[in-house]
């Protein structure tokens, strides 16, 4: 009658998740935790090499685009879809069209009204 009870204990322990198992679950769901909540820190950071690597593509010297620090009949960089926002409103920014920095104040003739509200520093 031995045999039984060995395998009805066998059946059970076969059936019944360990204590590894548990922790095992216990470290996945953490690792999961942690990844995902770095998630928005890592698509933050992406999404600020982006702005910087699209200023920096704007290489056209300014004097190529008769870039001024004053706006132009009423247009000005602050409401060109290409304007990359600085720190504040009225902070010096930068382009995707245009090496350097940028005053939201200016023009080119590049310009283009547009909406710019993603393009931050």
């Amino acid at each position: 009658m031995g045999t039984p009870t060995a395998a009805v204990s066998f059946n059970q322990l076969k059936e019944s998740p360990t204590t590894m198992d548990f922790e095992h679950q216990k470290l996945s769901r953490a690792s999961l935790l942690r990844s995902l909540a770095a998630a928005p820190i890592a698509i933050g950071a992406l999404a600020a090499l982006q702005a910087e690597a699209d200023a920096k593509m704007g290489a056209t010297p300014q004097s190529a685009v008769q870039y001024q620090s004053k706006p132009k009949g009423g247009a000005q960089c602050s409401q060109c879809r290409f304007f990359i926002k600085g720190k504040t409103k009225t902070a010096v920014g930068a382009c995707t069209q245009i090496a350097g920095k940028i005053a939201p104040t200016g023009w080119c003739v590049v310009f283009a009204k547009g909406d710019n509200s993603k393009n931050t520093m």
